[in-house]
């Protein structure tokens, strides 16, 4: 399958989990985020280790913690984001967070540019670009970047609503710290873009740092578990209290998230080692599956603006498709 297959089922993918995480967040509960952290552990950590034996580079421990040192930057910038991003989940809507977060997508390609340029690999990447792979690739920049700054204003916009008509209080959680609480959203788009754009440089096909797709699954994985099993035991220790992951509740929510989570993430790493400049922003339009998700399963209401960014993102994605095509006949 090309890049193009491989970023679009990887949307998708993230978009149910973005729907499924929020399912999962209560906003009453102060550890619901390492909850999810531990789910998601659990799941990636499973198929890395069902991964091990199909290593590329093989699968001892030395060459675990030579491969596992290349990654780190990679998968600590992603586990903090994600994170970060579950906790955000307690005082925003999906249709808010998941915009502004993926507006990683135009850094991290950004960030790649300009570590291909500086190498002088650039021409690699970009040398098989076609007018329609560019103007769909802007489009979608342009598009993910103005839905999350409509989402800025409409929270910050309701939040000053309700603090005038002294309402805030009465309201929902995530209106506790208003427009404050976007800290969640721009802090994950931060590190999200460090992991994606380390990510991209790490896996490209040309100038790769020698990992492949499945070793890196593996790595991300078992970091993951381990991130997991620490969130574990500080909340055994903070609570006096075991958390049990297998209760049927945390299961249709936080374990199917989890799932989704790692489906997505299987396709991501296809996709990135193919063309990681093109893949980061489309894959970051994953966010406009997770406001039509919430608009039709949370009852999140959306304005004009949004859908019409929505559109845009849409168009681009359908641009990249149609070049792809192309570029195959």
């Amino acid at each position: 399958m090309s890049w193009f297959v491989f970023a679009l089922i990887c949307l998708l993918g993230w978009g149910f989990a973005d729907l499924f995480y929020k399912k999962g967040t209560d906003s009453d509960d102060k550890y619901s985020h390492l909850k999810i952290a531990v789910w998601v552990g659990l799941v990636m950590g499973v198929v890395a280790l069902i991964l091990l034996p199909f290593s590329e580079t093989g699968f001892s421990v030395g060459s675990l913690l030579v491969n596992a040192v290349k990654y780190t930057p990679a998968s600590l910038a992603y586990i903090i984001s994600m994170v970060i991003g579950y906790a955000g989940l307690r005082y925003l809507e999906v249709s808010i967070v998941s915009p502004v977060q993926n507006a990683s997508g135009a850094f991290s390609m950004i960030a790649m540019l300009v570590f291909f340029a500086i190498t002088g690999t650039v021409n690699d990447d970009l040398g098989d670009f076609s007018i329609l792979n560019i103007v769909g690739t802007v489009i979608i920049i342009l598009g993910v970047v103005a839905l999350a700054v409509v989402e800025n204003r409409l929270s910050r916009k309701e939040a000053d609503e309700l603090a005038k008509t002294g309402e805030e209080k009465k309201q929902n959680r995530k209106y506790q710290f208003g427009a404050l609480a976007l800290l969640f959203p721009i802090l994950y788009c931060i590190f999200d873009t460090i992991g994606t754009a380390a990510d991209g440089i790490i896996l490209d096909e040309e100038t790769g740092l020698g990992l492949g797709e499945i070793d890196v699954l593996i790595l991300y994985g078992l970091t993951f578990l381990l991130a997991g099993i620490i969130a574990w035991i500080y909340m055994l220790i903070r609570t006096k209290k075991p958390y049990n992951p297998f209760a049927k509740k945390e299961i249709l929510n936080k374990g199917v998230a989890a799932c989704f989570e790692e489906f997505g993430q299987i396709f991501y790493v296809f996709a990135m080692a193919r063309k990681p400049v093109l893949a980061a922003p489309m894959v970051a339009s994953y966010c406009i599956v997770s406001v039509i998700l919430s608009r039709i399963f949370l009852k999140e209401k959306l304005k004009a603006s949004q859908y019409a960014c929505v559109f845009a993102v849409i168009v681009g994605i359908v641009m990249l498709g149609i070049a792809e095509g192309i570029g195959e006949a």
